[in-house]
């Protein structure tokens, strides 16, 4: 489909499914041209959802697990010959489970490869371009795991405890260039995650969740309102996120071990 030449771009990542597949909508229904990215092939039938909402859309196949698999990404950004007008850091991923005796290493060493060192790369390589531009917008999907101690998911939720603290750190950084950095805390969505993390059996996994594209929604305005964060989703999500904020931390772990508890779906 044929694109304006002044429509802006989009860069969104994890783009397949769940909430990043929301926000690349958003996007579209908004105006932006789209590169999304994915690690399977579903990326190229998201890419055809997207079309039909009017953006131009390029599509790359890449484990952003890897460091070749960013710098595929990001030459796949340079070859469109198009500013990066916002970029959504939004692929993710979970694992469930008993530090100690449950998890695996593996497992949690490509979660962190995922969900921290490829956003640092990434960012490290689109911000640049931006601040020389002096403009755009970067949106880190965080989570409301950010603001408490994860039992269950410990790795988990210090990985995303770090994209919450890099943004606002970054958005400090960048405040007088013209680039905005918001981060995207949702709460319990209904995506694949849970089941992803083998967490179906929890507390939080079998309790009703937040719609996608209500959390993208809220994610999206914010961003483009460049607000520094967003508790994003229902009412009891946000009051959630703000009752962690005054609790301590050992009340915060005991209340989130008793929501992801192996089995405690069954209790």
């Amino acid at each position: 489909m044929d694109s304006s030449l002044n429509r802006p771009l989009a860069v969104v990542t994890g783009a397949s499914s769940g909430i990043g597949y929301e926000l690349a909508k958003q996007f579209a229904q908004n105006g932006f041209d789209l590169l999304v990215t994915a690690t399977g092939s579903s990326i190229n039938e998201a890419a055809q959802a997207f079309e039909s909402l009017g953006a131009k859309v390029e599509t790359v196949q890449a484990d952003l697990a890897t460091y070749d698999g960013v710098e595929t990404l990001y030459d796949k950004i340079k070859a469109t010959g198009q500013p990066v007008d916002a970029i959504a850091i939004n692929a993710g991923v979970g694992v469930g489970g008993e530090f100690a005796r449950e998890t695996d290493l593996k497992d949690e060493l490509n979660m962190i490869n995922l969900n921290v060192v490829s956003s640092v790369h990434l960012a490290k390589r689109v911000v640049k371009d931006m601040v020389e531009r002096g403009k755009g917008r970067i949106l880190f999907t965080s989570s409301i795991a950010a603001l408490m101690p994860g039992p269950f998911e410990a790795v988990y939720a210090a990985s995303k405890a770090f994209l919450h603290s890099f943004s606002e750190a970054l958005r400090n950084e960048l405040k007088d260039t013209g680039v905005t950095v918001t981060a995207l805390m949702p709460g319990p969505t209904e995506t694949n995650f849970f089941h992803r993390a083998d967490m179906d059996d929890t507390r939080v996994g079998a309790a009703k969740k937040d719609d996608p594209a209500s959390v993208a929604k809220q994610g999206f305005e914010a961003l483009m309102a460049g607000k520094d964060d967003i508790v994003a989703g229902s009412l009891m999500t946000k009051i959630q996120g703000a009752v962690s904020k005054v609790l301590p931390e050992p009340m915060n772990a005991e209340l989130h071990s008793k929501l992801s508890e192996p089995g405690s779906g069954d209790k």
